[in-house]
């Protein structure tokens, strides 16, 4: 990305990964490779996400099993967090344990309350190679965590259990996106 460019403007627009779809369900592999290719792909994160209406992408939901994800999320405060993480590590989640309503892109029009720590920090690197350390509080520290449990093969509803598990997996069910997909 260049210096005063609008992330995505130069991306492509990906088809997103479905629930069920085998790469959202393992862990993704590292990022060897910090050349152009990472960067064309780290556009396509940010296109894809802002086309999806989302404020962060992983990039095994549009089908890359590489550990790699973009945002643009605002906490509590409304504060404006914009950025991407290649190789991220979550190295601390703490504080006090919220239930808040989440969705994805990968589970279209659905949500669910779903726990999480108020505070979270992710170490990794940009496209280019430089560590990077990203802090989040309230509901950027829930993206931070909805994106890093993507890199690990896990989606928000794994975390859900008893009534809010069953609701979900009946709304899936019976979303028009799953109609001849794979199951869950």
């Amino acid at each position: 990305m260049r210096h005063g460019s609008i992330p995505g403007a130069r991306g492509r627009v990906r088809p997103l990964s479905l629930l069920g779809d085998p790469v959202l369900h393992g862990p993704c592999e590292e990022v060897t490779d910090f050349g152009p290719e990472l960067a064309a792909l780290v556009e396509n994160l940010f296109a894809t996400m802002y086309a999806a209406q989302g404020v962060g992408l992983a990039a095994n939901q549009i089908g890359v099993p590489l550990r790699v994800f973009v945002y643009d999320c605002p906490d509590d405060e409304d504060v404006r967090h914009l950025g991407h993480v290649v190789n991220p590590r979550l190295v601390e989640a703490d504080g006090v344990v919220i239930r808040g309503p989440e969705g994805c892109l990968s589970l279209p029009g659905l949500e669910a309350g779903t726990e999480r720590y108020d505070h979270a920090v992710v170490e990794g690197f940009t496209m280019t190679g430089e560590p990077v350390t990203v802090h989040g509080t309230g509901f950027f520290a829930r993206c931070l965590q909805h994106e890093s449990d993507h890199l690990e093969g896990r989606v928000y509803a794994d975390r859900l259990t008893g009534l809010r598990k069953r609701r979900l997996t009946r709304q899936v069910e019976r979303a028009s996106w799953r109609r001849g997909g794979a199951p869950t």
